[in-house]
């Protein structure tokens, strides 16, 4: 293919200078004159709310709220191209507190709404102007019902930029300044974590033995600052939720995906019934590899030792043509990204761990960060990142609220790019060694999905219930990490990863609790979705499209219903979802029958 890309991106367009941008100072500085006066603004409001008052507000709300979204996004970007880069962490304490004083203004919104009758609300959200967004202030309201009263809930926004939000700042110092010494091919390299984390998909088991040690120790050194900031992040949370009178962990994940409690037990259901066959993928892959039971680091090995690697040009290229015979709109947006420079993908020291995709709202573009390795894997996290930023742009010219989608619906348009991408690979090639190589990238997809994410679930609920009795000590975390990934990989592996709960960055995300089962939802929604796309063929992806746009302003089993007709509440979807994950294990385990012998 020989087509070259930039793997660096280009942030310049948004403001010039990097943290040093005065151009991004002001744009700050004029962001908090503009939150005082929607504060004093709402602080005025007559108890009498009338349409034409409130619609001036929700406007500017929504303008303030994507130029919120811009500058967070820059600051991200700036954070994780450079964990180095200081100014840029000085920059997010601002944005923080900034963020705070806007959350308590709306927090004050929303209490007026709640003292508007329901007929009349009702009326209003059926009115011409606010009917778009209707769905999204009759959130608002019923959240702030959910909720203390405004001045409380003020107070808590206040105290949590430095309370709560900073327990998550904490934990990203103490991933900035973790750095290994690795020795590969008789040349000791300094490596980020994210660095050293890619070589697990080493084909070298003794170096993806050696870097897992590492990680572990370097993550076992850090164990109490990460226990500390853990317990208090937890400990503020269940104070909360406490005051608020809610009684489930969950009640607000479950709220902020839009989801109903049903609808979650219905889909772990689903996958406790896959478990053997996962259970039974990873003894032969085990076999495949010489060993007796993998271990953690053995997960995302490759099948074989000739592993040649992807440049990125053609992983780019691939995708592009993938995209293309699904949907050219996708193909085209792809395209776009890649020339316009939106994607991080450099492997070079100094980069935060991981990938993500951002949205600069109001440019109407975003930013995709992530660490390319040249493998299958890294591959499907360019598709997977380049859903996410095709989602942003199918809804881009809606409100801003209107395209506030959640995070499980987030993860459906990114999964669902890579099913088009992987599924693509697989019917494509004529080697019966690569076709079983990418088989088995697929599979730990699932694998991650069904177990990995589980055992992440299963650990906060269990960690929730014991931390409502007392602060954990760090070998008590260990523990509980340990048994959760033991059922959840149903006992198949020889050695696991106590440290998990430590090195992994989602269990310190303060904005969005429980960051794990919306990206089994994603997984296995896009599945579904996926299955309807092969029914249907090419008049899917204007279909495709109509149901992302709709993503930010229904719940998702309504989002469901409208779209592919089905009921997320009950087992069936889910089980022909998980059915349809299953036959890439039959096959994987039907062509490798004859290359292992058999208990």
């Amino acid at each position: 293919m020989n087509r070259e890309y930039s793997q660096k991106w280009n942030l310049d367009v948004f403001f010039k200078g990097g943290s040093g941008s005065p151009e991004f100072i002001a744009f700050l500085d004029n962001l908090s004159e503009d939150v005082r006066i929607l504060a004093n603004r709402i602080e005025t409001m007559v108890e009498e709310l009338n349409q034409q008052t409130i619609h001036q507000v929700v406007n500017e709300m929504q303008e303030i709220e994507g130029r919120f979204q811009e500058a967070s996004a820059f600051i991200g970007c700036l954070e994780a191209q450079d964990v180095d880069d200081k100014q840029a962490g000085v920059l997010q304490g601002r944005i923080s507190q900034l963020f705070a004083d806007y959350e308590s203004t709306l927090t004050l919104f929303d209490q007026k709404l709640t003292q508007i009758g329901d007929q009349r609300f009702n009326e209003y959200l059926r009115s011409p102007d606010i009917s778009p967004i209707s769905f999204a202030i009759a959130e608002r309201r019923q959240r702030a019902l959910l909720k203390l009263p405004a001045a409380l809930e003020g107070l808590v926004n206040a105290l949590a930029v430095d309370g709560y939000h900073g327990w998550e700042d904490l934990y990203s110092t103490i991933v900035d300044q973790i750095h290994l010494a690795v020795e590969i091919d008789g040349e000791t390299k300094k490596l980020s974590v994210g660095q050293a984390s890619n070589l697990l998909s080493s084909a070298d088991r003794s170096l993806r033995s050696r870097v897992f040690q590492q990680l572990t120790n370097a993550w076992g050194d850090q164990g109490e600052l990460c226990a500390s900031a853990l317990n208090h992040l937890a400990g503020f949370r269940l104070n909360l939720y406490k005051k608020r009178g809610w009684s489930s962990v969950l009640q607000e994940p479950l709220f902020l995906n839009r989801m109903s409690e049903p609808t979650l037990n219905s889909m772990w259901a689903a996958i406790e019934y896959a478990k053997p066959k996962l259970v039974e993928y990873l003894k032969r892959k085990a076999k495949l590899l010489g060993v007796d039971k993998l271990s953690w680091y053995d997960l995302e090995a490759p099948l074989g030792t000739d592993c040649q690697s992807i440049a990125y040009g053609d992983a780019s290229e691939f995708i592009i043509q993938r995209f293309n015979q699904f949907s050219s709109d996708m193909a085209k947006f792809a395209k776009m990204a890649l020339e316009n420079e939106w994607i991080e993908a450099e492997d070079r020291p100094g980069k935060r761990p991981g990938g993500f995709c951002t949205e600069f709202s109001q440019s109407k573009q975003s930013r995709i960060f992530m660490t390319y390795s040249g493998t299958n894997q890294g591959v499907s996290t360019l598709a997977h990142e380049l859903g996410h930023a095709y989602h942003a742009y199918v809804v881009q010219d809606m409100p801003v609220f209107a395209r506030d989608y959640s995070m499980n619906v987030a993860e459906t348009a990114s999964t669902f790019a890579e099913l088009v991408v992987a599924n693509a690979a697989i019917q494509q090639t004529t080697d019966e060694a690569e076709r079983l190589g990418l088989l088995d990238d697929k599979i730990q997809s699932s694998v991650a999905f069904f177990m990995n994410i589980h055992a992440r679930f299963l650990f906060e609920v269990r960690f929730y219930q014991a931390r409502s009795q007392g602060q954990l000590t760090v070998e008590e975390l260990n523990e509980l990490m340990t048994l959760a990934q033991k059922d959840a990989y149903g006992d198949a592996l020889d050695q696991y990863h106590p440290q998990f709960w430590a090195s992994k960055l989602h269990f310190y995300i303060t904005d969005v609790p429980f960051y794990n089962f919306p990206y089994t939802f994603g997984y296995l929604f896009s599945t579904g979705v996926y299955a309807q796309a092969l029914v249907e063929g090419e008049d899917f992806a204007k279909r495709y499209r109509d149901l992302l746009q709709d993503t930010g302003r229904m719940r998702v089993e309504d989002l469901a219903h409208k779209h592919l007709g089905v009921d997320l509440a009950g087992e069936d979807f889910w089980q022909a979802a998980v059915n349809l994950v299953m036959q890439d294990v039959d096959e994987f385990l039907a062509i490798t029958a004859e290359q292992v012998t058999l208990d």
